[in-house]
Formats: structure tokens, sequence, C-alpha cells
């Protein structure tokens, strides 16, 4: 009697099936979107109809005096928003990372809840709070800095322009460097334990400890948190536009990439919206980001698997 074999079907068609919804999603959500954009960055808008002018809206945003003066203050003001936050929150992050994987450390999950709470927050309520918060006729801090006794410090930090936009990238940090923290936190988990046993008896310990072992075994995690950094500050727009409004003032001194294109696109009060050139800011944006992510996966992370374990 023979027996009746039943063909499975390959590996390969159950992850097809696996992705098939979220490949789906992700095109209409994203990739349409993104060609739609690039398209209609190559028009222009001729007697109400649109022709195709290929770069020409590229030189009018790289050349014209008109909107490159605009352009390259908002990129200026992006680079800087960026570097703040390399600078000041994935270092920080990575010490309250260590500071809490310390097994002494008492309350450690109350830490870093309270550290991660505004991580959840609305860009809105946060950047509607701090303005609060900063304000010179009403807020609080000139009062909380007059209770130590350093009231003569404050200055109206969101009204100043030489202030103004390194203010909003703090405020930034103090929202989003929870995210930092918890990554390295992870990493710092998983390293194995029999690593750090070795090192304690070779007498490894302490800030030694982090600095000899901890921290290279981090460096892949640390490399994706820059990468996450430079990717969500090039697209930054919610907390600038919630506190500045889309002039992003004073004298467009925190206005950004994001806020730039957002005035070109739509308009805003008595400037007209250019879909086209809006676009084209958008097309820019994606090619610097697309630029800086291609140098980190084809030139820093190979050199970052050494150290993986």
């Amino acid at each position: 009697m023979a027996v009746e074999q039943t063909t499975k079907p390959p590996i390969r068609w159950h992850i097809a099936v696996f992705l098939a919804p979220a490949v789906l999603v992700y095109t209409a959500v994203m990739i349409l979107p993104l060609f739609s954009t690039l398209q209609l960055s190559l028009f222009s808008d001729i007697n109400n109809s649109q022709v195709f002018v290929g770069l020409g809206n590229f030189r009018t945003l790289f050349g014209d005096p008109r909107w490159a003066e605009q352009f390259w203050n908002a990129l200026g003001n992006n680079v800087w928003f960026f570097v703040i936050h390399m600078l000041v929150q994935n270092p920080i992050g990575i010490l309250l990372a260590a500071i809490l994987s310390s097994p002494r450390l008492r309350m450690r999950a109350f830490y870093r809840t309270a550290i991660f709470i505004p991580t959840i927050l609305s860009f809105v309520i946060a950047g509607f709070a701090w303005k609060l918060i900063l304000s010179p006729l009403w807020g609080v801090a000139p009062n909380l800095l007059d209770l130590v006794g350093l009231k003569s410090l404050f200055q109206p930090w969101l009204g100043k322009e030489a202030y103004a936009l390194t203010t909003l990238a703090l405020i930034s940090v103090w929202q989003f460097v929870g995210i930092p923290m918890m990554l390295i936190y992870a990493a710092l988990l998983s390293i194995p334990d029999e690593l750090l046993e070795a090192a304690e008896c070779d007498g490894i310990t302490g800030m030694a400890q982090f600095w000899k072992i901890k921290l290279p075994l981090v460096l892949p995690a640390i490399g994706i948190i820059s990468i996450l950094t430079f990717v969500g500050n090039f697209n930054a727009f919610d907390l600038i536009y919630s506190t500045q409004g889309a002039l992003a003032g004073p004298d467009f001194s925190t206005d950004i990439l994001g806020t730039f294109m957002y005035r070109t696109f739509f308009g805003f009060q008595l400037q007209l919206g250019d879909p086209n050139l809006g676009a084209a800011i958008a097309t820019a944006m994606f090619v610097i980001i697309l630029i800086g992510v291609s140098i980190y996966l084809f030139g820093i992370q190979r050199r970052l698997r050494r150290y993986q374990f």
C-alpha cells in the first residue's frame, strides 16, 4: 500500500505571506508618498498647469536669493539642533544607563520610569508647558531661580535670537533622553556576566570596567542611537511649531527644514503656498538623511561589528 506523501510549501512562501501585509501597508503609507513627492518636485505650476521643469525647483531653492538664504539658514539651524542632541542627549543617556545598571542602586525601576515618562508626552504638551515655564511674565522659572539666588541669570531664552534654538534643543533633550538611556541600559544588561567576572578577577572594577569592558561592547548600540538621532532631528518639526509657530521666531532664528517646508508647501499668512517648491525642500531633506544613513551603514557600522559578541 502506497503511503501518501504531503508536500509542504517552502519556507520562503510562509515568510512572504507573513510579510505581505506589512509590505503593503508600508508601501501605501511610505513608498508611494515618497515617489509622489519626488515627482512633484520636478514640476512647476505655470498658468494653472503642471509643467515639467526638471531640477528647476532645486536651482531656485539653492540659487535664488529669495529662497536660498532661508534654506541655508534652516539647514544650519538643523545641523546645530542635531549637534546639541549628539553632544548633550546621548552622553547623558549613556551616563544614566551606566548608573541605572549598577546593582547597588536602589529604586532603579522608579528612576527609569521617571526619566522615560517625558518621552511619551505629546510634542504640543511639552512645548506649551516649557513655554509657560520659561515665560518672563507668568513663568515659574524666574521664581525657581530666585529661590537659589540665581534670578539674575534668567533671560527670556525663547525670545532672544541667540538663545532660542539652543533652548528648544535642550527642551528636546529633556524630553527624549530616556530613549538612548533605555537602549544603552538594555545593551549593558545583555553583556555576559562571565566577561564582567573575568574583568573583576583581573582587577578591573568600577569606572575602569565601564570604559575598558562595557563601553566597547555597547558601541553598536551607540551607533544605532546616533543614526536615529540624526534621522529624528532632520525630520523635526513639532516642537518648533508648537512653541515658536510656523514663522519659527524670533526672526527665523529657530527655523529648521521642517518648518521651512511647511510654510513653503502650505503657505502661511501673506506667503502663498507652492507645493512644487515645498516638495523640492522635502526631497532635499530626504537626500540629506539618505546620505547620512548611507555613511553610517557602509562606513561606520562595519567597523562597529568587531565589538559585537
